[in-house]
């Protein structure tokens, strides 16, 4: 969908953050309902030869910062062949990778991409499986087996949770993240990200409009409040946005 340079907020140092348009999820609350489908105006059609000159002329800035690439989207994987061919590329270049990803993937299909990665976020959105599917369409019973699995490899890990009042901040949740992320991944880390409604403009631009929603954004004091309890359980709180 596009390619934004100089990004600070996705990953260490400064970053070309490359999204790649398609997802398997359709979250009530996106704010990229644009990644939804490879055709729409948003999307345009890039070879892997033009992403590779688009990044060399950023190169001096990731190594002076230790930045790189992060693959966002949409859902990178979606894209599972044009991905692992930039991963290859840039692994073989040298450049710091990271992905963000919602974990929605066949394990199989994607480890070796995943084994050449440097960082990884994922979202862990709600813990209840029901009620991830009516958030989400799907169940989150392959999203948590991968991440257990990411928890094993051999790359850095933060798992990034989207807060929205009334759907996901309740105590029973909070602790049942916590308690999984502590359980599975070693050293782990956690990033909230409280709502936002920024991208709600879109749904109309993109005759998605009965697909739009309006959420709550947490308060300043019941965030600190979730990053306290998460806190509890040894786990640390960092901040990339």
């Amino acid at each position: 969908m596009n390619i934004q340079n100089f990004s600070v907020n996705d990953g260490e140092g400064i970053r070309s953050t490359v999204f790649l348009a398609g997802c398997p999820l359709r979250c009530k609350w996106c704010s990229n309902p644009e990644s939804w489908s490879l055709n729409n105006d948003y999307v345009r059609e890039m070879t892997l030869d033009d992403i590779v000159k688009e990044i060399r002329k950023n190169m001096i800035f990731y190594r002076y910062s230790q930045g790189g690439i992060t693959y966002s989207g949409g859902e990178p994987t979606f894209q599972r062949d044009f991905l692992r061919a930039m991963v290859d590329t840039f692994y073989n270049m040298g450049v710091h990778q990271t992905i963000e990803t919602c974990g929605y993937f066949i394990w199989d299909h994607v480890e070796d991409i995943l084994n050449k990665l440097d960082f990884v976020f994922v979202d862990i959105k709600v813990m209840d499986g029901k009620k991830h599917k009516e958030l989400t369409g799907v169940d989150n019973e392959i999203i948590l087996d991968n991440i257990k699995r990411l928890g094993k490899l051999n790359v850095d890990l933060v798992i990034r949770i989207p807060l929205i009042k009334d759907i996901n901040d309740s105590l029973d949740n909070i602790k049942k993240t916590a308690f999984f992320v502590n359980e599975h991944i070693p050293n782990g880390k956690i990033e909230i990200l409280p709502y936002h409604s920024l991208g709600a403009y879109k749904y109309d631009k993109l005759g998605l409009s009965r697909f739009k929603n309006t959420f709550e954004t947490p308060a300043k004091e019941e965030v600190f409040n979730v990053k306290e309890i998460i806190k509890s359980y040894g786990i640390e709180i960092v901040d990339f946005k």
